[in-house]
């Protein structure tokens, strides 16, 4: 289900992500060497885990996937991803055989597994003593050329039933981290409902019929998706939260997630037009995954949805430096004429819910690191 990309571009996705596990050496404790023997060998750090630091990453060396083991690996969690096939897996082992990765630190920490995202079982070995489940994946056009389909919407919603049906499963996950779509939240019939709210926040949510309407099929596939997950939570007594992503940007982003990025890219005219068109770094949006979760396994108050953006692209220069980051056309991005003034409708972006929640957590860290040991009860 992930990104059938050219063995160029993979090539270079395993060296980053062989380079992000190096980077991670310093800031960890070093674990039992029988532990670095192999990914199937010794004991993996999840075993006795009372405090929910073993998580699984699906599709964990995509874009997005790379960005949060990052994030979780910093963070002194133990971290296991799921891979498409084989042959991926075989890439990232020979990166532990190579010597590149005897540090000594890491190995413990980390695991590879092949899991089909259509198979539940699979699903269910895979997070198998895992606390946490972070769902990144999203289906991606094989040929990188006709971008997201309505069919691959489709195959996006089963894929999240699986994932949500498979922690349902598992005894040992008790947090589900959902990665949405700010596409999820913003097309909910502007140009026609004048009774719509001018705030759009984490209680937004997109039309169907306005997505299907002008064949925005990523948006669908999103929305369709989330709604799905949260109604087989709701069903099986699951904690989930979900992030709904602002386009992601960050090096290289547009030929390292071509698909999602196309695919988003599709009405950001109109979304420009209503101040509705926003980026998110991906650094920033992977240190939002792990905070939330890390809230959720403290038995704080995360729930729910929670938008994040750090920039609304609503000015026509910040229009040609997205143009210009992502190697569009500027009128890609914000259409080919100004709108006439007093006939788009103008809505503001609230990512309030996210910011309280970071700024929470940023506070007990600080009063922690001073020394005050009971921290979180002010926090809350």
């Amino acid at each position: 289900m992930g990104i059938v990309r050219t063995e160029e571009i993979r090539r270079e996705e395993i060296e980053e992500f062989r380079r992000m596990l190096l980077s991670c050496a310093a800031v960890h404790r070093r674990k039992d060497e029988e532990c670095l023997k192999g990914p199937r060998a010794g004991v993996w750090a999840s075993e006795g885990d009372e405090q929910g630091k073993a998580v699984c990453v699906t599709s964990g060396i995509s874009y997005i996937g790379r960005a949060i083991v990052n994030s979780l690996l910093l963070r002194g969690f133990s971290v296991r991803i799921t891979v498409d096939n084989q042959e991926d897996l075989e890439k990232l082992r020979e990166m532990e055989t190579t010597g590149e990765m005897e540090t000594g630190r890491d190995r413990g920490n980390f695991r590879a597994v092949v899991a089909k995202l259509s198979d539940i079982e699979s699903l269910s070995e895979a997070f198998e003593g895992c606390r946490g489940v972070f769902h990144t994946c999203s289906f991606a056009d094989p040929a990188g050329l006709s971008g997201y389909t309505k069919s691959m919407a489709e195959i996006e919603v089963k894929v999240t039933e699986n994932v949500m049906e498979a922690c349902a499963r598992t005894p040992s996950v008790r947090n589900c981290v959902l990665t949405s779509s700010l596409l999820a939240c913003v097309w909910g019939g502007h140009d026609t409902d004048d009774e719509l709210p001018s705030v759009i926040n984490h209680e937004s949510w997109s039309d169907e019929s306005v997505c299907i309407s002008k064949k925005l099929w990523y948006a669908l596939g999103k929305l369709r998706a989330e709604r799905a997950a949260w109604r087989i939570a709701e069903e099986r007594g699951l904690r989930l939260t979900s992030i709904c992503s602002a386009l992601v940007t960050g090096p290289q982003s547009c030929s390292r997630n071509p698909t999602p990025t196309i695919a988003y890219l599709k009405g950001a005219a109109e979304m420009y037009a209503s101040g509705l068109l926003a980026t998110v770094d991906i650094t920033r949006l992977a240190e939002a995954h792990v905070r939330v979760y890390e809230t959720m396994m403290n038995g704080q108050t995360a729930s729910g949805r929670y938008i994040c953006f750090d920039q609304v692209v609503d000015e026509a220069d910040k229009a040609e430096r997205l143009a210009g980051e992502m190697g569009v056309p500027l009128e890609r991005v914000c259409g080919s004429s100004a709108p006439i003034e007093g006939t788009q409708r103008r809505f503001q972006l609230s990512n309030r819910k996210l910011l309280g929640l970071m700024s929470r957590v940023l506070r007990c860290c600080f009063e922690e690191d001073n020394g005050m040991a009971d921290a979180r009860r002010f926090c809350q």
